[in-house]
């Protein structure tokens, strides 16, 4: 059926040629070596109000510094552009800058490289009287300034679960880090067990580093308010794949991929078209086999695509898929909100690329995390308890915390094995005896300062799930935590 070289299409997709193309495209195996890293970051006034870098009130007030406009942030982002930087820059639908380094073979060679950029465009910025900002939430409420057929059709199909999507879109910040997905044996390095390690070591990761507290509403007092907006999101989308370390990723994420309902259909011609009855990617691909499509009506309706799918709008699609760990070829893990500070992204980076990269670490994390899986309970993140625990409680849950401790430690012990500087190393342990050490994240700073003050409104009141938060139960003691597993044949 089709095939796709350079960019052209011949014939029409089946089910069998995308499976095997996801397959292919979304999981590069070999020896891991590379490392990268994408910063979303807030764009805040220079002289404005309201909290400085690495601050916040955790709530929309009076304080919150006043918005950019997306003139000004545009001229100001086409400048950074055009310096000699090795880091692609994008703008994002609220107005976010983001900052993709290239893979690197080294920690320290990502560390130099995008902290030139960043001390390179701060400056720039700043003569346009702007600031980038660490904080996984915006104070300000959520407004897209970007215009783009993209965003516009985002909007337009999150808007029918609630607000989570507008403010995912135009309020939250992450960094992420990229991660090569491994070898296709087993092993430390083997691709089943670094994805398996991703969805449990991900949620010591939210916990840790959460930086977007809330102070209202039915999330107030998690800690991680920006993963409980992505929770919040469609249901589907957002989630990870079903069957965690119960199956070959790549068969797992192929099938997903095709199940995941379409945002939008591409147009050169006119604006892009939202179906309107739920249509996944695969019904797209069998409505262009079968006459009237699966559901009786014929393509170009009312929400209908108007034609079949090629190759293209697959790849497409799969950029609109947001679950907290994303194969791009590599791993992207994307649950760690911004980072307080102008370098504090350096230790979520350093810390993750030690437990991934490091064969002694990386075993060893295996093990703290193992026992916290029991929690998932078969559902996806980040909607399990686990994942909800570490939103909400950060290393207060005592399963976290020692799970945290344990893994902390062992980066620092690769870290010099990675070839990681004096400085990198001294950031990690200055991270480890602050926060993880004391069982805190960086939203407890922001808390402390805001529960004997009077709180005002949060920036949205309510869940798409109605009222409550998702998980309502008391966190768990140490005495309640699952029971480490026994090894397995075939376990990751």
């Amino acid at each position: 059926m089709t095939v796709i070289e350079s960019g052209e299409t011949r014939g029409l997709l089946s089910e069998e040629a995308a499976l095997a193309r996801v397959r292919g495209v979304c999981f590069k195996t070999g020896p891991p070596r590379r490392v990268g890293v994408e910063l979303e970051w807030l764009v805040h006034p220079l002289d404005g109000a309201g909290a400085a870098p690495g601050e916040g009130s955790g709530k929309g007030d009076a304080a919150a510094p006043a918005a950019i406009s997306a003139t000004a942030l545009r001229a100001a982002v086409d400048a950074v552009r055009e310096l000699p930087l090795s880091s692609a820059i994008s703008l994002e639908p609220g107005g976010q800058v983001e900052f993709s380094s290239p893979p690197a073979t080294s920690l320290p060679a990502c560390v130099e490289t995008v902290g030139a950029d960043l001390a390179a465009a701060r400056t720039l910025l700043s003569r346009h009287g702007m600031r980038l900002v660490g904080r996984g939430l915006d104070d300000r409420a959520a407004c897209r300034l970007l215009d783009d057929p993209r965003y516009r059709a985002m909007e337009s199909f999150f808007d029918r679960t609630g607000p989570a999507g507008r403010i995912m879109m135009c309020s939250s910040a992450s960094v992420q880090v990229c991660l090569d997905a491994g070898v296709a044996g087993r092993g430390p390095f083997g691709l089943g067990r670094r994805w398996f390690l991703a969805h449990v070591l991900g949620a010591v990761f939210t916990a840790a580093f959460a930086n977007s507290p809330l102070t209202e509403g039915p999330w107030a007092g998690w800690r991680s308010g920006r993963q409980a907006v992505w929770a919040a999101l469609d249901g589907y989308r957002n989630l990870a794949p079903a069957g965690m370390g119960r199956g070959d990723p790549r068969t797992l994420w192929a099938r997903y991929a095709l199940d995941a309902p379409v945002l939008c259909v591409r147009s050169e011609d006119g604006p892009w078209t939202v179906p309107g009855d739920g249509m996944t990617f695969r019904e797209w691909i069998n409505r262009s086999h079968t006459p009237g499509g699966p559901r009786g009506r014929p393509a170009g309706g009312p929400g209908e695509p108007g034609r079949p799918p090629d190759p293209t709008d697959l790849d497409y699609h799969l950029t609109t898929l947001f679950p907290p760990v994303r194969p791009q070829g590599h791993l992207e893990l994307r649950m760690i909100d911004a980072q307080p500070g102008e370098d504090g992204w350096i230790v979520p980076l350093a810390v993750a690329m030690a437990l991934f990269n490091d064969v002694v670490a990386a075993e060893t994390a295996f093990r703290a995390v193992r026992p916290l899986a029991g929690l998932a309970d078969g559902a996806p993140a980040p909607r399990n308890a686990l994942w909800v625990r570490a939103a909400r409680d950060g290393l207060t849950d005592p399963g976290l915390r020692a799970a945290a401790v344990t893994c902390f430690a062992a980066a620092r012990e690769a870290l010099p094995r990675l070839g990681a500087g004096r400085a990198v190393r001294a950031a990690v342990e200055e991270f480890s005896a602050r926060y993880v050490a004391r069982g805190r994240c960086p939203a407890d700073d922001v808390l402390d300062g805001c529960r004997a003050a009077p709180f005002s409104a949060a920036p949205f009141d309510a869940t798409p799930f109605g009222a409550a938060p998702f998980d309502s139960a008391p966190p768990p003691s140490a005495d309640s935590m699952p029971p480490r597993a026994a090894d397995k044949e075939g376990s990751p």
